[in-house]
């Protein structure tokens, strides 16, 4: 059974975070640059986010029995197969879940531009994500 408690204190905190994120939406490129700790912040706190949102996606995906995902990003693909979120939700997840990876991995240096854009444009996709689950959750 998914445990609809856990959802929605996870869903409290990812809430928090963006809050936490929006004092920072309208820094410049350049400041965001030349500040090491406010890159650290942001970029911690956006993993944070992204990783709450897969957390979500793979207590649904598992308790509900539904593929098996085969990597990070793949469970947001899962959810959509199943109707829990749209194809514009989906693509958006899938790239803030490639996006998490560079953060984590480090597999190249983050662009601080592309960090400025999901502060200034794209923090609301958290909002989308967090109604699709609730939606969800109504309907389970």
């Amino acid at each position: 059974m998914v445990d609809k408690s856990l959802i929605l204190r996870k869903i409290g905190d990812l809430e928090l975070y963006q809050k936490q994120l929006a004092e920072f939406s309208d820094i410049t490129v350049q400041s965001y640059s030349d500040d090491w700790k406010t890159q650290r912040i942001v970029e911690r706190t956006l993993q944070m986010m992204i990783e709450i949102c897969a957390d979500i996606a793979n207590h649904i995906v598992s308790d509900r029995a539904m593929r098996i995902p085969t990597g990070y990003s793949d469970t947001f693909k899962v959810l959509f197969e199943n109707g829990v979120i749209d194809k514009g939700l989906f693509d958006i997840m899938e790239k803030m879940a490639k996006f998490r990876n560079i953060i984590v991995h480090q597999y190249e240096k983050v662009d601080a531009e592309i960090v400025v854009i999901i502060l200034k444009k794209h923090l609301a996709d958290f909002e989308r994500f967090r109604e699709a689950i609730l939606s969800y959750l109504k309907k389970i």
